[in-house]
């Protein structure tokens, strides 16, 4: 019986370690073509289209259009920059003075968000709402591996195009046509910074019906804006 169970955990061992060779490997493959390739889905869209064929979202339409880099409004980048992660041009994927802040707040019983727009892509793209430690290890995972791969640049590319701005609304061109009947190139800094208002609840707050909390958002964080310097904050970034 001992001998039995001996040989049926090797077997186990070795076939979870396959398995996450294969993990490793597959997703390592899927990262770097994301780098060049605009994804042909997300997580999250997906996640909506089921929703869309069982849930209440059955009858509202989904509207998403991929852009490249140069046709989407600097101010856009700097709005979601300034609203969601304003060291973003500075660190790795993580960052770690903001989480520390969050957990003081947790401890003073305040609730307070540390995820960084690469850690935003990776969720969007790869995995699933909700909280867990095995989801937040792929979070892990998938946000180093982004960071290792790809450019600032493109990881900003990506976060606009493929973040939600209003319910079944992706992606900056999207965003840009339906509430401001204009192309993504041509925001000015007024519109992205009631764009990425939305952006901590796309589906509670408006930008084409915005509330008082949106409104003063959107006048914070184009204060933010201002204060980061402009279009120059990220000049290094966009030209990487």
């Amino acid at each position: 019986m001992a001998v039995v169970r001996k040989v049926w955990w090797r077997r186990l061992s070795w076939r979870l370690l396959q398995a996450a060779i294969v993990f490793v490997v597959l997703s390592v493959m899927l990262v770097l073509a994301l780098r060049w390739l605009p994804p042909p889905s997300t997580a999250f869209v997906l996640a909506r289209r089921i929703d869309g064929w069982t849930g209440a979202a059955a009858n509202l339409p989904i509207r998403r259009d991929w852009v490249a880099q140069p046709d989407i409004a600097p101010e856009l980048f700097l709005a979601v920059v300034a609203a969601e992660d304003q060291r973003f041009p500075d660190h790795h994927g993580f960052d770690l003075q903001a989480i520390e802040q969050a957990l003081d707040d947790r401890e003073k019983g305040k609730v307070r968000g540390a995820s960084t727009i690469s850690q935003q892509v990776a969720k969007n793209l790869f995995l699933w709402s909700g909280r867990s430690w095995v989801r937040k290890g792929l979070e892990v995972w998938f946000t180093g591996l982004i960071e290792l791969c790809w450019p600032k640049r493109r990881i900003l590319e990506m976060y606009v195009n493929v973040a939600e701005f209003g319910d079944g609304v992706y992606g900056a061109q999207a965003a840009a046509k339906q509430y401001f009947g204009r192309d993504a190139a041509h925001l000015n800094a007024a519109q992205a910074a009631r764009l990425a208002a939305v952006l901590p609840n796309p589906k509670y707050y408006s930008v084409a019906k915005p509330g008082p909390y949106v409104l003063r958002r959107q006048q914070w964080i184009e204060r933010q804006m201002r204060q980061l310097g402009g279009r120059d904050y990220l000049a290094p970034v966009l030209v990487d």
